[in-house]
């Protein structure tokens, strides 16, 4: 995989602690890394605080990203799904939350789709929030989960079709 010469200059400034390089990286890609924090736990709240945790562990050991080995994007939203999955663990005891309050003007196919959503395992809901949503690529999915391709078509296979059993309430 050839490296981004952005990314290559973003993880030199946060090796040097640059603080306005680590302010840009923070405005570009907070916003969707918050988003998929969110689909993937289920939790504003909890997504907040992942995603904070995200950022603090990447200027704390700035040396973890390597430009060969994918996108800086890719780096980020992957150590958010490991501490996402850490987050699910400590709190696998409580019920946890599964979409906001319903906004009155919101149609009835996105209360399905939320609801739908809400009832996946959080893995896949959130392999298929990167791939649908954020645009990932089969490879840049592979690079972030740490798995063969092959297995990320299919995990992504058993991702719609759960979706498509819960959009339709059916048992998979």
């Amino acid at each position: 995989m050839e490296s981004d010469p952005n990314d290559l200059k973003i993880s030199e400034g946060l090796r040097k602690s640059d603080v306005e390089v680590f302010q840009n990286l923070y405005r570009t890609h907070k916003t969707r890394l918050f988003g998929f924090l969110r689909h993937y736990l289920g939790d504003a709240s909890a997504a907040e605080d992942v995603a904070q945790e995200v950022f603090l562990y990447l200027w704390k050991k700035p040396n973890g990203f390597n430009p060969g080995r994918g996108t800086l994007r890719g780096y980020l939203f992957g150590i958010a799904r490991h501490r996402g999955v850490e987050w699910l663990r400590q709190h696998a005891s409580r019920e946890l939350p599964r979409g906001g309050e319903p906004v009155e003007d919101r149609v009835e196919t996105g209360l399905i789709l939320e609801q739908a959503l809400g009832k996946m395992d959080p893995d896949l809901r959130g392999l298929l929030w990167l791939r649908e949503v954020e645009g990932y690529s089969y490879l840049e999915l592979s690079h972030i989960l740490d798995i063969p391709m092959g297995t990320v078509k299919s995990r992504l296979f058993v991702a719609r079709e759960d979706l498509r059993c819960k959009w339709h309430g059916r048992r998979p």
